[in-house]
Parts: structure tokens; C-alpha cells; sequence
């Protein structure tokens, strides 16, 4: 008779509600972990030597740690290597970056998980004004920033680099023909 008891509705009601809250905190605690650690990445700072121009805005920086890190510059885009001005400004971005110190302000990741990056080089200037200024590269598809749109509008005026083409194809625009033009497996 006494075991009965213990297992009666109001028990097993209680039972529950503590179950939901200790579920509920553990949730908040797991959402206030994930935003603090996605804030914290966003603010970083990498230092290192570049080992590698990948494109024209892409670059590895190796660190006296022995880790090596994937950097897009944060703002810009280039060609595809595949299309006209590309291999043009990999080249320009070896020139400038490869085997240079180079402190990296992360400002975040694009949504495939790469680190956007802003480049600092001792004593030179900012690597995507000089690729925006030789007409190598596009501002950012969305939410562009303003500096560096003024600076690729100047180089479009001038028509420099792939401004001398009429209406040159943007590597977002190229980059989904290339995924519609893709074979599909079943």
C-alpha cells in the first residue's frame, strides 16, 4: 500500500515539472554558450605569416602555433579562378601577401563557415583597397561597405582591371551558373 502512493498522479506531475525546467535551463545555458563562443570568434585576432594565396581573396596564415588558418578577406570578392581577371589577382595577392607578416581581425564567417578577415600588413596599406583599386575585384554582393565601394566605383569609372569589359560577370553570378550548369546524380 505504501509503494502505491508513491507513484500517484500528483507525484508523477512533479516529477515532470522538474524534468521541463532542468530541460529549460539546460537549453539557455546551451544557447548563452554558443552565442558567447560565436561573439568571441567574431572578435579574434590571427597573426602569422601567409603560406598561401588561395584566389584573389583568399589567403592561409600559418601562426607560431603551428595552426593554420583559412582567411577571406572580409568585404571584397574576386574572380573565380576559372573566369577573366581571376588568375590576375591570385597573382596581385601573392605579390602583395605571400610569405608576409600579417595580423588578421576576424570579423566573422560567411555561411559556410569561413573566417572574413581584414588583413593588416606592417607598414603597407589595406591588401583589398589595392586589388579594388587595380580593378580586380568587387565589393561584397550584399550589405557592401561603403569605403571600399567608393573605391571599386572609382576603379569602375577609370575602367580598370575587369571595368575595361562592358559588363563583366560577377563571381556570385558566376558561381551559380556554374552550380545550375552542374550534372545532377540521382
Amino acid at each position: 500500500m505504501a509503494g502505491e502512493l508513491l507513484f500517484t498522479r500528483p507525484y508523477f506531475e512533479v516529477l515532470i515539472s522538474k524534468w521541463n525546467a532542468m530541460k529549460n535551463q539546460m537549453i539557455i545555458g546551451l544557447l548563452m554558450l554558443s552565442t558567447s563562443l560565436l561573439f568571441a570568434n567574431a572578435n579574434d585576432e590571427v597573426t602569422g605569416k601567409v603560406v598561401t594565396v588561395i584566389d584573389g581573396n583568399t589567403i592561409e596564415v600559418a601562426t607560431a602555433e603551428n595552426e593554420t588558418y583559412k582567411i577571406l578577406l572580409h568585404g571584397i570578392d574576386c574572380p573565380e579562378l576559372e573566369q577573366d581577371y581571376g588568375d590576375k589577382a591570385k597573382r596581385y595577392l601573392e605579390k602583395i601577401l605571400l610569405n608576409k607578416s600579417v595580423s588578421v581581425k576576424i570579423q566573422g564567417k560567411d555561411r559556410l563557415g569561413n573566417r572574413l578577415g581584414v588583413v593588416i600588413l606592417d607598414g603597407q596599406g589595406d591588401p583589398r583597397h589595392e586589388l579594388l583599386e587595380e580593378g580586380l575585384a568587387w565589393t561584397s554582393e550584399k550589405n557592401p561597405v561603403e569605403e571600399l565601394e567608393a573605391i571599386k566605383e572609382k576603379a569602375r569609372g577609370k575602367g580598370k582591371g575587369l571595368w575595361k569589359d562592358e559588363n563583366p560577370t560577377a563571381p556570385w553570378i558566376f558561381r551559380r551558373l556554374q552550380t545550375l550548369t552542374q550534372f545532377k546524380s540521382s
